[in-house]
């Protein structure tokens, strides 16, 4: 990169990776008793299936890319991999799945995943060396508006295709992987190679551009607070039902949903996202309710009085949408889904917590 100040917070970023900390996921406390592929395949169709696709063919829900093209799971650097089922991308649908950032899955749990994919994609594994791409980011600024912004959104924020300006995307994939995935796109994806459509010059501008983006990510520490009671799911249990906006007799507006937050209505906000989505931030009084649980724990405790019981996710609609599958067939007729989810909610400005919170 031209400007090398531009590098400092990537560098103060990849300071694991350089060390060798995070080239390798961490082994298992007893290699040998390692649980058998079956197990990988458990986890994944109870954890990842619901977006990824039943045979990790990807865009089964919000764009989640396919885990199964071999220049991501033959290509990536092992420590890539491991983070992004670790740490998720923080602003969008996908979250944290290690325990120590309060997802379900244990050290061991994540390694028999982790190693599951690898098998299962049957590619050879030929992770790209790291080293520095020095290129132009006011080129790489032009030619990412001009091919790249339709799908990966004008800021980098996302869309179709994946989020490039996400803070863990930017401090975990080094920049010669950002490169052969430019180079050589994604098989079986609608990322197509520009290896034939850019010059040189041009891919290594993108990746200094997208460099660019990077502001430094430290892993935070994962924030653990006590969620609701199930038996405190209802919100202003003596008030009036909540007045909702309906759609289809399936989805509430986000709008009517605050209104009734703020006028004190009698409510049950169920997250469905992973417990580490609901730890960094939820809406007022949410009780979570992961989708891969399923809702036995928690059903005598919600209301058959007619009580609105709106649950969400960030997919916008696939996890809070088994939620409330799974209610209907357990006769809570007034399940509904927050429309376009959690995100939505967040970019309208209406109101979140952290940590067990409260309803306003």
């Amino acid at each position: 990169m031209t400007d090398e100040g531009l590098m400092k917070p990537f560098l103060l970023s990849f300071l694991c990776l350089l060390a060798g900390a995070c080239n390798k996921p961490p082994q298992l406390a007893n290699p040998s008793e390692a649980p058998v592929i079956e197990e990988g395949a458990r986890l994944y169709a109870r954890y990842c299936a619901l977006c990824h696709g039943e045979d990790r063919e990807g865009y089964a829900a919000d764009y989640a890319p396919s885990l199964r093209s071999p220049e991501l799971l033959g290509a990536a650097p092992q420590g890539y991999l491991w983070t992004a089922i670790s740490y998720g991308r923080p602003g969008t649908a996908m979250a944290a799945f290690a325990e120590q950032q309060g997802g379900p899955l244990t050290q061991d749990n994540q390694r028999t995943l982790y190693e599951w994919l690898l098998d299962a994609s049957d590619v050879p594994r030929e992770p790209v060396e790291d080293a520095t791409i020095e290129g132009n980011p006011e080129l790489g600024a032009a030619v990412y508006q001009s091919h790249c912004a339709a799908c990966h959104g004008e800021d980098g924020a996302g869309g179709t295709g994946t989020a490039l300006a996400n803070q863990v995307f930017l401090a975990t994939a080094s920049d010669t992987f950002i490169r052969h995935t430019v180079v050589h796109g994604r098989s079986g994806t609608p990322m197509l190679g520009f290896a034939d459509r850019l010059s040189e010059d041009e891919v290594n501008g993108v990746v200094a551009f997208l460099r660019s983006r990077s502001v430094g990510w430290d892993a935070p520490p994962p924030v653990r607070v006590r969620p609701p009671e199930p038996a405190d799911a209802v919100l202003h249990p003596n008030a009036p039902p909540a007045q909702l906006d309906h759609r289809e007799d399936r989805f509430v507006s986000a709008a009517s949903v605050a209104l009734a937050l703020k006028r004190g209505e009698r409510i049950v906000l169920l997250d469905a996202r992973p417990m580490s989505d609901w730890q960094r931030s939820h809406l007022p009084g949410a009780l979570p309710v992961p989708f891969y649980d399923g809702v036995d724990a928690i059903r005598q405790h919600l209301p058959t009085d007619g009580t609105p019981i709106v649950a969400y996710c960030a997919c916008p609609h696939a996890a809070s949408g088994r939620v409330v599958d799974a209610l209907k067939e357990h006769g809570f007729a007034a399940a509904r889904i927050l429309d376009e989810g959690v995100l939505h909610w967040a970019a309208q400005g209406y109101p979140l917590a952290i940590g067990k919170g409260g309803a306003p």
